[in-house]
């Protein structure tokens, strides 16, 4: 199977795990692998078709090798995934802790993946649900219903695989829904989303305002996820997630060391990180700075037996 190369070399420090690893959706992510020479592998559906990247970094730049229909576009693309169109310099930050994150991640780029789909998916599946739940049903739609990733067939593609395209997904069962543990609502708007889905993908062009209001003019797409989505598809670096569980508490106590943050409080106190307020977020997340936690974590419900 031949093989399409290119390379590219970040101006300044670059981490390339902290960079795409938000891309992955858990650890068993079926189109996201971590190799153990240090590789990324990425599987992906893009306008000229299916398409596996692998990353790795060399000599200062980033080296990537592409296969199947979709290679060309992957790496006509593949600055923008880095974070070429990113400026971490733009980010000025005010608060001690942020300013320390700042310092100790310096390699953090926002990546932009400009597949719209790639990314709203997944996050309307992990609307109201665990991660682990949410991981769990997008790796078992993968393996059930996407296809096998192009790629060596000795390597790490030949156990990934490509998200099925717009018409698959509108043609699973809704049994097929069930035994994933999604629930109707999310699926309708799954099914909603991938009707309408070339015009979704024109959002990865647009600017965050525009993005956001056609990825919500679907039901069932609001705040949380469009931003979830953007941030990946469009290196959206102002999408603050509202409506999150755990984020506005771990915000609030990050930057003021009081419990029981909410949205209007969170939106608060990052407003001088306006344009950059999803970076001010990664950044504090990478911190490592929580508030204890009180209660335990939520159960992972099983929808089989229903």
């Amino acid at each position: 199977m031949a093989t399409a190369t290119r390379s590219w070399a970040p101006p300044g420090p670059y981490d390339l795990d902290r960079t795409l690893r938000v891309l992955a959706r858990g650890p068993g992510d079926p189109a996201f692998r971590a190799a153990p020479d240090g590789s990324l592998w990425r599987a992906s559906r893009t306008p000229a078709g299916p398409g596996t990247l692998c990353l790795t970094v060399r000599d200062g730049a980033v080296h990537g090798r592409a296969w199947g229909p979709g290679a060309a576009w992957l790496l006509e693309t593949l600055p923008t995934l880095l974070g070429a169109e990113d400026d971490p310099a733009a980010f000025v930050p005010r608060h001690r802790l942020l300013a320390e994150a700042h310092r100790r991640n310096p390699g953090l780029r926002l990546a932009r993946t400009g597949l719209v789909l790639e990314s709203l998916i997944p996050s309307i599946l992990e609307q109201k649900v665990t991660s682990d739940e949410a991981y769990r049903a997008w790796r078992l739609l993968l393996q059930r219903f996407g296809e096998p990733a192009p790629g060596p067939a000795d390597g790490p593609a030949a156990r990934m695989r490509v998200m099925p395209d717009p018409r698959t997904w509108a043609l699973i069962p809704s049994w097929e829904w069930h035994k994933a543990g999604v629930d109707a609502k999310r699926s309708s708007t799954i099914l909603r989303a991938v009707r309408v889905a070339a015009r979704l993908e024109e959002a990865a062009a647009m600017d965050e305002t525009r993005a956001a209001a056609r990825l919500q003019a679907v039901p069932g797409i609001g705040p949380w996820t469009a931003a979830e989505t953007l941030q990946r598809s469009n290196g959206a670096a102002d999408a603050v997630t509202t409506g999150d569980l755990h984020l506005p508490k771990i915000v609030g106590y990050a930057l003021t060391g009081e419990r029981g943050t909410d949205d209007a409080g969170m939106l608060e106190l990052l407003a001088p990180y306006t344009g950059q307020r999803h970076r001010a977020c990664r950044l504090i997340l990478l911190s490592g700075v929580t508030p204890p936690r009180r209660a335990p974590r939520f159960s992972v419900r099983d929808f089989s037996g229903i």
